[in-house]
């Protein structure tokens, strides 16, 4: 598969990226904190919390990041700008407006890996990167697509059943999209993604679907 960008290219736009928005990876960190929090010790509002929080994570991705930076390298990224906006439509009806996404801590396979995916992406993404020669700020850090699709993963294998299926369409796509990126341009912590992206089509499987209306 021939890319229309190079390797240098592409960590080109992770450093202008993460130094044009320096600090917001640090709010963006503190945001992801907390909706781990609100599913770790669940109150009355928050799946609306949860998917206020995703709803900001998918929409920056798709503006911040696919429509004001990648674009320059890949034309594909007006369309993925697009796709990521939807996901964030979708987590704000569903989450905030119909209220149907409840998030709850219940022991089990699924808090398992959700677990090991939002460990995944928090800690051992960013240290893998490091280790790979990439540090800041070519860093893909908390916010980019790659690690912040594993982290939205993790936080779904929590959904209370029944829950719509379509809040997992675009973050699987984009797990199966983003993870080539482990093949075809040497990221080998992109590996995660399509993990994640196998987790993420066991919950559609698994969901109990209800209307999204």
């Amino acid at each position: 598969m021939q890319l229309p960008f190079t390797v240098d290219q592409f960590y080109g736009v992770f450093r202008d990226y993460n130094t044009t928005f320096w600090p917001a990876q640090l709010v963006l960190l503190v945001l992801a904190m907390v909706a781990v929090i609100l599913v770790v010790f669940p109150r009355r509002w928050t799946g609306i919390g949860v998917s206020a929080i995703l709803t900001f994570f998918w929409a920056w991705m798709g503006i911040a990041y696919h429509l004001v930076f990648f674009t320059s390298i890949n034309p594909l990224a007006y369309v993925f700008a697009i796709i990521f906006i939807i996901a964030a439509v979708i987590f704000f009806w569903l989450g905030i407006v119909r209220k149907r996404l409840e998030f709850y801590l219940v022991f089990g396979a699924n808090t398992f890996i959700g677990a090991i995916l939002i460990v995944y992406a928090l800690v051992i993404y960013p240290a893998w990167s490091v280790t790979a020669g990439h540090p800041y700020p070519q860093l893909p850090t908390f916010g980019l697509p790659c690690p912040t699709t594993i982290f939205t993963i993790g936080l779904l294998c929590c959904l209370v059943r029944p829950y719509p299926r379509i809040v997992l369409v675009v973050p699987v796509l984009w797990a199966l999209v983003g993870g080539q990126a482990a093949f075809l341009l040497g990221v080998p912590q992109d590996m995660g993604l399509l993990v994640a992206g196998v987790a993420g089509i066991v919950l559609m499987l698994r969901a109990k679907t209800v209307s999204t209306n």
